[in-house]
């Protein structure tokens, strides 16, 4: 066997002693070629097999062949060779669910990522196409934007330009602060103007509407006896108005001033401005305006003391000729018709009962409501009517006016306010009745000598469930 070179095998048996024996069971089979590794011929060892030197049965030495871990077969390179082992059928089942698992988590994740893609992508398109379509985001919320839609004459402004021209809203600048916000003086150095800046306070009750509504109304408004917006901005959560300075500032800030006493031709001359101003909004214009917060605050006075009437966030337009409009109650305490309170409703009239309280508010140099030498409070309306009723209506006059006034002019501002704040809506004049008697171009109306006790009905709207916008007479 030593001489062969073929691939041999022999069987033994070997007992305790060493010698052998066919009494055990026990055999091993064993392969081997003739010669050493080391001699060359382990070169008849398959590729990615190991040689191994083993001394035969008989003595003689020998190589063995076997596979590197991983592999099948039996080495040689005249036998089976070295292969990969095949799988077996439970491991293959394992292989096959871990495969499976993977894919699945795979599979899933780049489903949810595409998802994710789509409606974010979906989303964005319809954020944009809503911008297009006219809308804007506005303290978190989607508004529709009117603004930039048919808004002719009001420039847009920036942020940034209205910052500079007030010093970044300097309290140095501040001409005063109301219910919607603060105003500032500013300056535009490319049109070599003073502006009024309002800015709109986010705790304000004036909103996204109000503040388009304000911008809308006004800019299609043109008279010498309404102030002239100039432009607007809106960024952000950022609402500013910007309008041409008055630089006298409003009636109220001189009406009760201690230090000086509004003349009487000036104060005349003032509630004949404001009462063009309603003839304007309520007559000439193409739809009729309600401006539904007429007090002396909103009455400003530019370098020639000329009445200007401002602010109109709370104003509306009544469309197809009628004469009123469902809304929420709003305005100011004092100044707004009782009936209007009840009934939710705006109207030229309920106008005409805040411009009756204001020439009163004029003549006399009295607040809407008076508290009387026993403590009791009462309406402006109701004083003046009691003397009205006496005869000694003159009596009403501001005492500070120290009887320089003409009697006939003081009359008639009087007489026109109780007029137009008569209790029952239907016996109030129109503006332009109220202004030719005012003028003289009409006689005085016949009022009752006792003031008459308003009866309201209920709403003529059962539904009417409308927001209270109101503020108090301090807050003016």
């Amino acid at each position: 066997m030593q001489k062969c070179d073929v691939l041999t095998s022999t069987v033994f048996v070997l007992t305790a002693e060493g010698a052998a024996s066919l009494e055990f069971g026990v055999a091993e089979l064993g392969w081997w070629l003739n010669g050493t590794c080391g001699a060359g011929t382990g070169e008849r060892c398959a590729a990615n097999a190991t040689c191994t030197d083993v001394q035969t049965p008989s003595g003689e030495m020998g190589h063995r062949c076997a596979c590197m871990a991983g592999m099948a077969g039996d080495g040689f390179m005249a036998g089976d060779g070295c292969y990969l082992a095949p799988v077996s059928r439970s491991k293959r089942k394992q292989l096959v669910a871990v495969l499976t698992s993977v894919a699945s988590v795979v599979f899933l994740l780049s489903l949810s990522i595409t998802a994710s893609f789509l409606i974010r992508r979906n989303t964005m398109k319809k954020t944009k196409r809503a911008l297009k379509l006219g809308t804007t985001l506005f303290r978190g919320e989607l508004v529709h934007d009117e603004l930039d839609q048919g808004v002719e004459g009001p420039r847009r402004f920036s942020y940034n330009e209205l910052a500079v021209a007030t010093d970044n809203f300097s309290d140095d600048r501040a001409l005063g602060r109301g219910g919607f916000g603060s105003v500032y003086r500013g300056f535009m150095s490319d049109m070599n103007h003073e502006v009024a800046v309002k800015r709109v306070s986010e705790t304000s009750r004036q909103g996204w509407k109000e503040f388009v509504s304000e911008v809308r109304i006004i800019s299609r408004l043109r008279h010498r006896n309404l102030v002239q917006l100039i432009g607007w901005c809106h960024g952000g959560d950022e609402l500013l108005l910007v309008y041409e300075l008055m630089h006298n500032s409003s009636l109220d800030t001189h009406l009760y001033r201690s230090d000086y006493v509004f003349t009487w031709p000036v104060r005349y001359e003032i509630v004949l401005g404001v009462g063009s101003a309603l003839l304007y909004l309520h007559q000439d214009t193409e739809q009729r305006v309600v401006h539904r917060d007429i007090k002396p605050s909103n009455i400003m006075l530019d370098t020639s003391f000329t009445a200007k009437l401002g602010d109109f966030g709370l104003a509306r337009l009544i469309n197809d000729g009628r004469r009123s409009h469902t809304t929420g109650i709003a305005g100011t305490m004092g100044y707004i018709d009782p009936e209007s309170v009840l009934t939710g409703r705006a109207s030229v009239e309920s106008d005409l009962y805040s411009f009756g309280v204001v020439l009163l508010e004029v003549a006399s140099g009295q607040r809407p409501t008076l508290v009387q030498e026993d403590g009791d409070v009462i309406h402006l309306v109701q004083w003046v009517w009691e003397l009205y009723g006496r005869g000694l209506i003159l009596d009403a006059a501001d005492k500070r006016l120290s009887g320089e006034f003409e009697g006939r002019k003081m009359e008639r501002v009087m007489v026109v306010g109780l007029w137009c704040a008569h209790p029952d809506r239907g016996m109030r004049p129109s503006i332009r009745q109220a202004m030719n008697a005012l003028r003289f171009e009409a006689p005085l109306p016949g009022l009752p000598l006792r003031m008459p006790v308003a009866t309201y009905g209920p709403p003529t709207n059962p539904s009417f469930s409308g927001t209270s916008v109101l503020s108090s007479m301090s807050g003016r």
